[in-house]
């Protein structure tokens, strides 16, 4: 198993990816870590995750469709409607029209 390894360096600090560990097991894992990462005192503490336990987060909104910061160029009901079309739930909204 791969296990990835975040270390602070000093307390208060944020936690840094510092590498990735390869054992059989956790408990190797927190061994091989601490000799790699913890044993010139370089760290105060570590993280030790297993990296199939990481998520991915890949979606972003896009940085250029800022409409919501202006007063005029934001509409809820636009908004909803097109969520609710990508979700397939249009004729679920209140107030929508059979076009039947």
């Amino acid at each position: 198993m791969i296990f990835e390894v975040f270390r602070q360096e000093r307390k208060g600090q944020p936690f840094q990816h510092a590498g990735s560990v390869v054992a059989p097991d956790e408990q190797f894992a927190e061994i091989y870590a601490r000799e790699q990462y913890g044993r010139r005192q370089e760290s105060v503490a570590l993280w030790l995750v297993a990296r199939d336990d990481v998520t991915e987060i890949a979606e972003f909104p896009d940085e250029f469709d800022l409409k919501y910061r202006r007063v005029d160029g934001y509409s809820i009901k636009t908004r909803l409607r097109e969520a609710r079309e990508r979700a397939g739930t249009v004729d679920m909204a209140p107030g929508a029209s059979d076009a039947s």
